[in-house]
């Protein structure tokens, strides 16, 4: 395993929040304005979030959590990127939402939020590819979750990501050990923008060693549901528009999106 993936992949999220922040994908004008970032299949399988505490892990520059926050659950998102946080805290004031973001490592969670447990521990897209141990992270998630609670993971599903940018060309291996090492120049959410820290270092987790993993962590699962769109134009021949992609009328389907509830621990 490289070393220094985690300097690496956190030298690359400090260069890009403000590219995210003024970009046209995240729309923070918009959000400002009232508009949710959450999937409707989020909605419908987290319906129940008033009131209850909430902890959002890797949470960028915060639109998801802040939008959970909007349907009255009790806020803290964490992420390891310090820029990211900063611009979390400064949306959290321009929303007038009352939020607390926290910068840590996610496998630092536990000490880095002194032992709290929460409700609802959520875990948004594009998440996961970016830690390299998938059991350890289940165990801290385990660590957060207060008695009675769940955990709620929305993912990219890891079949998609064999694929080649361009086609469905294998391009990539489903299973692997050693980090995939990216020339990652711009951004997904700007293109064309000029970056310096152009490596990244990911891991294609499995569905299999996610359900696994959260199961061995203690965890109980309620559903695992796969859902046959994406959050943006994986393939240059996907239709749909913002939010939500899919293949073409006349292809056969492939699973894009995955999400999973799991609850309690085993005693």
């Amino acid at each position: 395993m490289a070393e220094d993936w985690f300097e690496v992949n956190r030298e690359l999220w400090d260069e890009r929040v403000p590219i995210h922040v003024a970009s046209e994908l995240y729309d923070v004008e918009a959000f400002v304005a009232g508009r949710s970032s959450l999937r409707p299949f989020e909605l419908a399988e987290l319906p129940e979030v008033q009131g209850r505490t909430l902890v959002h892990t890797q949470c960028h520059f915060g639109e998801d959590t802040l939008s959970w926050a909007r349907r009255g659950a009790r806020v803290t998102g964490l992420d390891f990127s310090g820029p990211a946080i900063e611009a979390a805290r400064d949306l959290a004031a321009r929303c007038e939402l009352d939020a607390e973001f926290v910068e840590a490592n996610v496998y630092d969670a536990a000490e880095a939020l002194g032992g709290r447990r929460f409700e609802i521990v959520y875990t948004g897209l594009g998440a996961l590819n970016w830690l390299p141990d998938v059991e350890r992270w289940a165990r801290v998630m385990a660590s957060l979750v207060a008695p009675g609670g769940c955990l709620y993971l929305a993912e990219f599903h890891p079949f998609s990501h064999v694929f080649g940018d361009e086609d469905f060309t294998i391009e990539y291996p489903y299973f692997h050990d050693e980090p995939i090492v990216f020339p990652s120049t711009g951004t997904y959410a700007s293109a064309g923008a000029k970056t310096v820290h152009n490596r990244a270092y990911e891991w294609n987790h499995g569905l299999g060693a996610v359900v696994s993993a959260i199961i061995a962590a203690g965890f109980e699962l309620e559903f695992l549901h796969e859902h046959d769109s994406t959050l943006f134009a994986r393939w240059p021949f996907l239709v749909g528009e913002r939010g939500s992609f899919r293949l073409p009328e006349g292809m056969p389907s492939l699973p894009l999106m995955y999400s999973l509830r799991a609850v309690g621990k085993r005693r």
